[in-house]
C-alpha cells in the first residue's frame, strides 16, 4: 500500500475481451491520448482489486476467489470490497474515499461516459457499496472499518488466493470512535445513493438512510479512529487532518442527497475552514469546499456562496502562475506534493480542477489569484497537462497506467500481479516463497490493465523497480479520482 504517507500483443488481447466500447489501440505517441481508451482501461483496473467471490463476467481473469472467511472471526459476513493497492488488506477509509470520488465522477460526468462505461462505473461503485454496507449493518452501534492484519500482510508476497495471513477485522464504536472513517463511509453511501436513484430506486433508498444512520455516529461520538485502532492503520492510512474534514465532506454529501437543513446547519456550524493546498483521502477540504460551491454557481443558492472563495483560494494555492500558489511542478509540469505516491495527489487535485471548470462554465464564474485573472480554461488547461503526462505526455514517454500505450512500468509493485496466476500456478505460494517473484527483474506476469502507479519522482525520473512502493504501486483512490478527469476530456 502506498503510505503518505509481449507488448501490443499481450495489451490488444486484453482489449478484445473487455466488454466496454474501446476505440483503436493508441498512446501519446500517435497524436492525441485516447482519453476513452485510457477512462475503459482505468475502469477494469478495480477487477484486479476485487475481494471476494468473483463474477461470472471477470475479465481479469488472472484474479481468482480470494478472503472468503473475512470477518468470520467476528462472526459477521466482510466478504467483498477491494484491496487498496498492491497488498491484501481492505483499508475501509481510503476504500470509502475512492467509492465517493467514483461516485462523483458518475453524477457530474456519467453523461458523457456513455450508457456502457456509466454501466460500468455502477457495478465498480456497486462492489464497494456492497461491502460497506456490510460493514454498517453487521452489528448495532459498530461500524467495521477493515479487514487483515496490515503488519503480518507486509511480512508476506502472496497471492490474494494464497493468503494465510490473519484476517483481523477493525471496527469503531462509541467507545473506540472513528469520526474520519465513519464521515467518509457516509459520504460515500451517500454519494453513491444519488448515482443509483434512478436505476436501483431501493437499492438508492438503502444507501441513503445507512449513509444517515452512520453519519449520526460521526457526530454522536467523535473521535479519530487513528487513535482507536493504532498500529492496525498506522502508519498506512492515520487521518493525519483529524476528522474534521470528514464530518464536513460527509455532511455535504448528505445536504446534496437529502437536502435535509440539519446538514446545512452543521456545516454552517462548522465555522472557520481550513483552507489547503492538497486533496487526498485522508484531507478532503478542498473537495468539500469544490463540492458545495456548486450549490452557489449551479443552483444559486446563495446560502454557499462562502465555499466559493474557498474553492478560489485552493485554486489560487494549485495554478503555477498564482502569486499564492504554494505548489511544486516537475520541469515537465506535472503537480508534485509527496514522495510517496505522488500521482494520487495529481488525480484528485485534477478533478477538483475539471470539476471546478465545469462549474465556474455553467455560471461565467470568474476569479483572480493577485493580478491573475483565472477562468474556466485556465483551470482545464492545468488539468489537461496533468491527465497528458500520466498518459505518455513526459520527458520518458511513458505512461503512468499500465496497459495503455506500448510504453507502461512493467514491474508494479502488487502481489497479484507480480506472482504468477493460480491457473499457470494452481500451487500455493506460501508467506515466503513469493519473496523470489518481488525481487527478479522479470516483468509481471500478469498485467493489471489501467492501474496507475505512484509515478514519477521531482525530477520527471522513473525507475520501473518493483521494490520502489512509493512510485511503483498503483492504488485504488489513484485510479478513483481518475475516472472524473478522464471522461470529461474524453468529450471535450
Amino acid at each position: 500500500m502506498a503510505i503518505p504517507m509481449r507488448k501490443g500483443a499481450l495489451q490488444c488481447l486484453c482489449l478484445c475481451l473487455f466488454s466496454l466500447p474501446l476505440l483503436r489501440c493508441s498512446s501519446v505517441a500517435d497524436g492525441a491520448p485516447n482519453y476513452r481508451e485510457a477512462l475503459s482501461k482505468s475502469i477494469l483496473f478495480f477487477q484486479g482489486q476485487r475481494s471476494g467471490k468473483l463474477p461470472s463476467d471477470q475479465i481479469l481473469t488472472w484474479r481468482s476467489d480470494s478472503a472468503l472467511a473475512d470477518g468470520s472471526l467476528a462472526g459477521v459476513d466482510l466478504t467483498g470490497g477491494y484491496y487498496d493497492a498492491g497488498d491484501n488488506v481492505k483499508f475501509n477509509f481510503p476504500m470509502a474515499f475512492t467509492t465517493t470520488m467514483l461516485s462523483w465522477a458518475a453524477l457530474e460526468y456519467g453523461g458523457k461516459m456513455g450508457p456502457q462505461l456509466l454501466n460500468s462505473t455502477q457495478v465498480t461503485i456497486r462492489w464497494a457499496t456492497d461491502y460497506l454496507l456490510k460493514c454498517a449493518n453487521a452489528r448495532a452501534n459498530k461500524l467495521f472499518v477493515g479487514v487483515g492484519d496490515p503488519n503480518a500482510d507486509h511480512k508476506c508476497w502472496e497471492r490474494p488466493e494464497d493468503m494465510d495471513t490473519v484476517r483481523s477485522v477493525y471496527s469503531v464504536s462509541p467507545s473506540n470512535p472513528g469520526s474520519d472513517v465513519a464521515g467518509e463511509t457516509a459520504a460515500a453511501l451517500a454519494a453513491a445513493s444519488l448515482v443509483f436513484r434512478s436505476s436501483s430506486p431501493k437499492y438508492s433508498r438503502v444507501l441513503l438512510a445507512t449513509a444517515q444512520r452512520v453519519m449520526q455516529f460521526a457526530l454522536q461520538y467523535q473521535g479519530a479512529y487513528s487513535d482507536s485502532l493504532g498500529s492496525a492503520v498506522c502508519p498506512f492510512y492515520c487521518s493525519y487532518s483529524g476528522y474534521k474534514d470528514e464530518l464536513m465532506w460527509g455532511a455535504a454529501w448528505l445536504f446534496r442527497a437529502t437536502k435535509n437543513a440539519f446538514y446545512l446547519n452543521f456545516l454552517n456550524s462548522l465555522g472557520a475552514n481550513d483552507d489547503t493546498d492538497i486533496f487526498s483521502w485522508d484531507n478532503k477540504f478542498a473537495g468539500a469546499h469544490v463540492l458545495l460551491s456548486r450549490m452557489a454557481l449551479v443552483n444559486n443558492d446563495k446560502n454557499f456562496e462562502p465555499f466559493i472563495q474557498h474553492a478560489d483560494d485552493f485554486m489560487c494555492r494549485i495554478l503555477p502562475q498564482s502569486p499564492s500558489s504554494t505548489t511544486q511542478y516537475t520541469p515537465a509540469g506535472l503537480i508534485y506534493k509527496l514522495s510517496g505516491s505522488n500521482l494520487q495527489y495529481v488525480t484528485s487535485t485534477t478533478f477538483l480542477l475539471t470539476t471546478y471548470a465545469k462549474y465556474m462554465a455553467a455560471s461565467r464564474h470568474t476569479f483572480s489569484c493577485g493580478n491573475v485573472l483565472v477562468t474556466s480554461k485556465t483551470l482545464r488547461m492545468i488539468a489537461r497537462r496533468q491527465v497528458d503526462y500520466i498518459l505518455g505526455d513526459n520527458p520518458l514517454k511513458m505512461s503512468y497506467m499500465v496497459g495503455y500505450g506500448a510504453n507502461y512500468p512493467r514491474r508494479i509493485h502488487h502481489r497479484g500481479s507480480s506472482l504468477p496466476a493460480v491457473a499457470s500456478h494452481p500451487e500455493v505460494i506460501g508467506c515466503n516463497g513469493g519473496f523470489q517473484f518481488l525481487y527478479t527483474s522479470h516483468p509481471n506476469p500478469n498485467i493489471l490493465v489501467g492501474a496507475i502507479v505512484g509515478g514519477p519522482n521531482q525530477y520527471d525520473a522513473y525507475s520501473d523497480d518493483r521494490t520502489d512502493y512509493s512510485h511503483s504501486e498503483p492504488a485504488t483512490y489513484i485510479n478513483g479520482a481518475m475516472i472524473g478527469p478522464l471522461a470529461y476530456f474524453a468529450r471535450n
